[in-house]
């Protein structure tokens, strides 16, 4: 009996993947508000295939974030988590999840404005950073009052200098750099208790 779950064919994969590279070009370009008209024509496929394939803009959308991530930012994690420099690779990791933050700001804004609360890659990058600053304070590079979940939350509050500069702009480097400061280990004031911590919708 044949199966009912056929693997998607080869074409249709390929349809996809345009779809999702052309909406992110398209929102880089012409912002959030850009139509799926020219998405679909970006991708040399007719509007009713774009359609078929994503139901409305939200489908979309996260398909481009799915696909941005896997490229800009997935292999860099691993690379991160190979590091035998437990501080170098926990700030990598983070300089690398704020600059992708940063050049593909365009399609953060047309996610949130979609409906999506969270950048789709938001819970590996969480898990990704607490496994590396545990690595970190276990050697002794973060301060010991810290508990490794507080990272993704800093990481998080690293994302919103975003909505304060011009596109594109490496200004929160100088804020990353900050937090860095502020989890080195040396004479500092003791922290409030911590709080559980809620697997991220990782806000724009």
């Amino acid at each position: 009996m044949e199966s009912s779950h056929r693997r998607p064919r080869a074409d249709a994969v390929r349809n996809v993947e345009r779809l999702a590279g052309a909406a992110r070009d398209v929102y880089v370009e012409q912002g959030p508000g850009a139509p799926l008209e020219e998405i679909a024509r970006r991708a040399n496929v007719a509007t009713s295939t774009l359609f078929r394939h994503f139901p409305d803009r939200q489908a979309l959308i996260r398909a481009a974030l799915q696909q941005t991530y896997a490229v800009r930012l997935a292999s860099e994690l691993e690379r991160c988590k190979a590091d035998d420099n437990p501080r170098r690779a926990l700030v990598d990791a983070l300089e690398a999840a704020m600059g992708l933050v940063s050049s593909e700001h365009a399609l953060l804004i047309a996610a949130s404005e979609a409906g999506l609360q969270a950048v789709e890659a938001g819970s590996e990058l969480a898990e990704t950073v607490i496994e590396l600053a545990r690595r970190a304070q276990d050697a002794g590079a973060v301060r010991d009052d810290l508990v490794p979940e507080d990272i993704p939350r800093i990481l998080m509050m690293l994302v919103s200098v975003h909505a304060t500069m011009a596109p594109n702009s490496d200004g929160w480097r100088r804020y990353l750099a900050l937090m860095l400061d502020a989890i080195a280990p040396r004479q500092t004031h003791p922290l409030p208790p911590p709080v559980p911590f809620v697997r991220p919708a990782m806000r724009v």
